[in-house]
């Protein structure tokens, strides 16, 4: 298996973000740095929409994401309800 990433700004608005990926993800490593928190994830890393929610108490859009993404790796399947990353076979 191969690792994918996804690199956000350190901030409070990516703090729940961060939060639901570490709950929808347990193998996932977050490597915190002064502007940005890295996660590496071997495999598949997913972020739920309904699990961002729930964290921060309203309603959220995956595509408000990319307002504090900085980098990514992977193959990016994007739907209304998930985004997944990973390396198709």
């Amino acid at each position: 298996m191969s690792t994918v990433f996804i690199a956000l700004q350190a901030n409070e608005q990516t703090r729940p973000i961060i939060e639901a990926i570490v709950l929808d993800n347990p193998h996932a490593i977050v490597n915190q740095e002064p502007a940005m928190v890295k996660i590496d994830a071997e495999g598949t890393l997913v972020i739920r929409q309904q699990t961002v929610e729930e964290l921060m108490g309203r309603a959220f859009e995956l595509q408000e994401l990319h307002v504090n993404l900085i980098s990514l790796s992977g193959n990016v399947d994007e739907t209304d309800e998930t985004l997944t990353l990973c390396w198709n076979a």
